[in-house]
């Protein structure tokens, strides 16, 4: 049970504990002053109605009846508490109740006051009825109100921290509803943003590869070869969806390492007319299958903007295994851009481009340069450092080449060969230089 709950019961039992205080001092009361005699019909009828009085007073507070309401009980309630008391001094420790009650019910101004003057009726009643005022008539009144006094301190004590315990709890709850909240609404904004990257850098690649063949295909004499490759790639696309789908490896790498699965990523460049070569420098090996789906992926995404964009005659993708690190360089010697002047740049890709590739690499810990000049080529090299007792190797050497970009420092709407990279951060100081 909470702390908050456990200060709800201890208020609620102290509320019980004056409900069954009352009762037992007012019928012990009557029961005193019936067996002394005297004027019983008459103890007896007052004593039903201050007890009728005081269950309506209970059944006010449960339908949270007004101040006034609550005044006016208390002072009918008193009222018939003092003609008890005349009748017979049995009553008069029903004052001991009344403190409580008046302490609760009045403001603190007016409660200490009310107090005071219960305990001189109290008082001046056992006076009257015992013929003289001794110390035992006058303390045992007085201590009664002091304790009652006490007892009040320590209600409402525990019932601001019960009410601070209970607003810390509404507000905690709150609090992690819109943590909650916020969580899955981050989730579904990443897994948007990962299917949008799978999609573009699979099926969309596809379907583009498509599209060209296709137009290439409506312009030729002899359709037959573009048409069966078309046919290829819209195999491929429908493979890669239902991958996506299943969350399963991407279809190049069934079966396959990563160098054989780029080294039929270059193959497919070859068929749109671009001089396309793959290197392996190093010694080979296998790789984490989240590394080798990133280098994959972002070499397909760069041979896409070499097809789509660079309008390139040549393009050379170079896998180099190190000790520490594997590394995909893709160079062109297409039209290029320049990162300082990206307005100047054509725009026609998605925007998703350097973006995706980059995105891609942070997640196995990698990093993605660019270095390009107008005119003069494009070079993108993607770096992921592999576990190994020397990391220094895990960075790309292009990093260190004058002029070597980092993607996450290109600017807004940067375009890489015209695939438009929307990435933040500063402009970079110097430009790109050219890599054929």
């Amino acid at each position: 049970m909470s702390r908050a709950g456990r200060g709800q019961d201890a208020l609620t039992l102290l509320r019980r504990a004056e409900h069954v205080l009352f009762a037992a001092l007012l019928a012990i009361g009557a029961g005193e002053a019936w067996a002394d005699g005297g004027q019983r019909a008459t103890v007896l009828l007052t004593t039903l109605a201050v007890a009728v009085w005081y269950a309506v007073g209970m059944a006010l507070s449960r339908r949270a009846a007004g101040v006034r309401m609550a005044l006016l009980w208390l002072v009918v309630l008193t009222a018939g508490w003092t003609v008890l008391i005349a009748l017979s001094l049995s009553f008069v420790w029903l004052a001991f109740a009344l403190y409580l009650l008046c302490l609760q019910l009045l403001p603190p101004r007016a409660g200490l006051p009310g107090v005071a003057a219960l305990t001189a009726i109290a008082v001046a009643a056992a006076g009257a009825h015992r013929g003289v005022l001794d110390s035992g008539t006058v303390l045992g009144p007085v201590f009664g109100a002091a304790v009652a006094i006490v007892i009040t301190a320590v209600y409402r004590r525990l019932r601001r921290e019960s009410e601070a315990r209970a607003e810390l709890v509404r507000e905690l709850t709150e609090a992690q509803e819109r943590l909650a909240a916020t969580e899955r609404r981050e989730g579904i904004l990443a897994e948007r943003e990962r299917l949008a990257r799978e999609i573009h850098d699979t099926v969309a690649q596809n379907l583009s590869s498509i599209i060209l063949l296709l137009r290439s295909a409506r312009d030729a004499a002899d359709a037959g070869p573009q048409l069966e490759i078309a046919e290829h790639a819209a195999r491929g696309a429908l493979e890669d969806t239902r991958r996506l789908v299943r969350a399963l490896a991407p279809a190049e790498l069934t079966g396959r390492s990563l160098p054989e699965a780029l080294e039929r990523a270059v193959a497919d460049a070859r068929h749109f007319g671009v001089e396309a070569r793959f290197v392996v420098d190093g010694e080979t090996g296998p790789l984490p299958t989240p590394v080798a789906v990133a280098l994959l992926r972002v070499t397909q995404a760069a041979l896409a903007n070499v097809r789509a964009h660079a309008r390139a005659a040549t393009v050379v993708v170079t896998l180099a295994f190190q000790p520490a690190a594997v590394r995909v360089d893709v160079a062109d010697d297409g039209v290029g851009f320049d990162p300082r002047h990206p307005a100047a740049s054509p725009s026609s890709g998605t925007g998703l481009g350097l973006s995706a590739m980059s995105s891609r690499l942070a997640e196995v810990g990698g990093v993605l340069v660019v270095e390009s000049t107008p005119g003069e080529g494009t070079a993108i090299s993607a770096t992921v450092p592999l576990p190994a007792p020397d990391r220094s190797a895990g960075v790309s050497p292009a990093s260190g080449r004058a002029g070597a970009v980092p993607v996450d420092a290109v600017p807004a709407d940067v375009t890489q060969a015209g695939e438009t990279a929307r990435m933040p951060g500063p402009p970079p100081v110097v430009a790109g230089e050219a890599r054929p």
